[in-house]
């Protein structure tokens, strides 16, 4: 499997590139050259499978054998969920009227980031350790993501971690988890300004190859690969939890409600509808809602300022993982998305083209979150009025809250 930039200017590189390098070469964002398409049978077989045996076989698929032989990719995912506290890792709940909640925080930090950081940081230890590599990684984070990376790479003898905090925009406990780690290898810093302008240098510095090359540094915020490759396991493990039976034609579709901020899981459920898996999304966010303004019309533009909210880890304005949606809409041309891309960069603020606009969009503009409301509550919309793109509530098909995204 070899993987491309979607501003296709860069030379392309097989996982184990992807993983070490966050960011492409040329600003951009990798992305797997070819999808795997699945058939109704590999469908079938999935179904039956544990959330980590899900995770094994999309390993299996974008990382190939030759970089990691299968028995080490089994060996490698067991020993990243040894600690959660589910026996299932990942757990449906099943509600009224169809709805359902797909639990994602059984993880040590309990943020859902514990999912994938947690494989992630085993792929590095193990092309670290065979290479007789160190690296240093370099991480942004609005709230959950550092708490998570941490927790991953803590006590790794073979890799440092320097974490971006946006003093006063995190909660309390995730300040916590954050500072009071006291292995040697973790180095926390408070800084002035909020998750997004804090990515502003950290996108420069990752910008510099030479240094990038010269420090052995890498990202472990979703940009990286790795952590969307292993998210869109929560999808298909929420599917085949949702649909009582694979043998009905055409497969009967399950709407997926994910709070969102830097768009990673959104990007995750769009490759898992690519590879042929029948769900709709749904995107929700709070009064942050750049997103939700992007897919209603076209809009992918800054507000004046992030309004904080107690959902911190949506509070956010520059969705990176967006330039990933935009170049599977494209039809994977890297050409349109490095226009978008660059437009955004220099103006901040982008309208669609009309031929992105006019196609099946991936993802359904969802209700904006009550800004007040905890993004544990989905169910709670800031305007009852502002529609749900046709999410239905009702029993004719299930719909699917996750716990909160980004």
């Amino acid at each position: 499997m070899w993987y491309i930039s979607t501003r296709g200017m860069a030379p392309r590189v097989d996982f184990e590139g992807a993983l070490f390098s966050g960011y492409a070469p040329d600003g951009g964002l990798f992305m797997p050259e070819e999808l795997p398409q699945l058939s109704r049978e590999t469908l079938r077989q999935w179904s039956a499978l544990s959330y980590p045996s899900l995770v094994k076989e999309l390993c299996a698929l974008f990382i190939g054998p030759e970089l990691i032989p299968r028995d080490d990719l089994n060996d490698l995912i067991h020993q990243a969920f040894r600690r959660f506290r589910h026996n299932e890792v990942v757990h449906l709940s099943r509600l009224k009227n169809g709805l359902n909640v797909l639990e994602l925080w059984h993880g040590v930090t309990y943020a859902f980031k514990d999912l994938s950081l947690c494989c992630t940081a085993q792929f590095l230890q193990y092309f670290l350790e065979k290479r007789e590599k160190h690296i240093t990684v370099v991480v942004g984070t609005s709230g959950d993501t550092g708490s998570a990376a941490i927790e991953s790479v803590q006590g790794a003898k073979n890799v440092d971690i320097i974490v971006l905090l946006p003093k006063g925009h995190c909660t309390k406990i995730q300040e916590l988890q954050m500072t009071t780690v006291l292995k040697e290898n973790v180095h926390v810093f408070g800084v002035e300004g909020n998750s997004d302008e804090l990515d502003e240098p950290i996108k420069a510095v990752f910008a510099d190859v030479a240094f990038v090359k010269k420090h052995n540094l890498m990202s472990l915020n979703s940009i990286n690969w790795s952590r969307i490759l292993v998210q869109m396991a929560h999808h298909f493990f929420a599917y085949f939890r949702c649909v009582p039976s694979l043998d009905m034609d055409p497969l009967p579709p399950v709407e997926v409600v994910v709070p969102t901020g830097a768009a990673g899981n959104l990007a995750a459920g769009c490759l898992a509808q690519k590879m042929g898996l029948p769900i709709r999304l749904v995107a929700a966010v709070n009064h942050n809602d750049i997103i939700h303004r992007t897919v209603q019309r076209g809009d992918f533009s800054l507000s004046k300022t992030v309004k904080p909210t107690l959902a911190s880890a949506m509070d956010i304005q520059v969705p990176y993982n967006m330039e990933r949606i935009f170049w599977l809409l494209s039809g994977s041309d890297s050409q349109v998305t490095r226009a978008l891309m660059e437009q955004f960069e220099r103006t901040q603020s982008v309208r669609l083209p009309e031929e992105l606009q006019s196609k099946p969009t991936p993802v359904l503009p969802g209700s904006r979150l009550c800004s007040q409301v905890p993004r544990s509550c989905p169910r709670c919309w800031a305007d009852p009025t502002d529609s749900l793109g046709g999410l239905s509530l009702g029993e004719e098909r299930d719909t699917l809250y996750p716990n909160a995204e980004e």
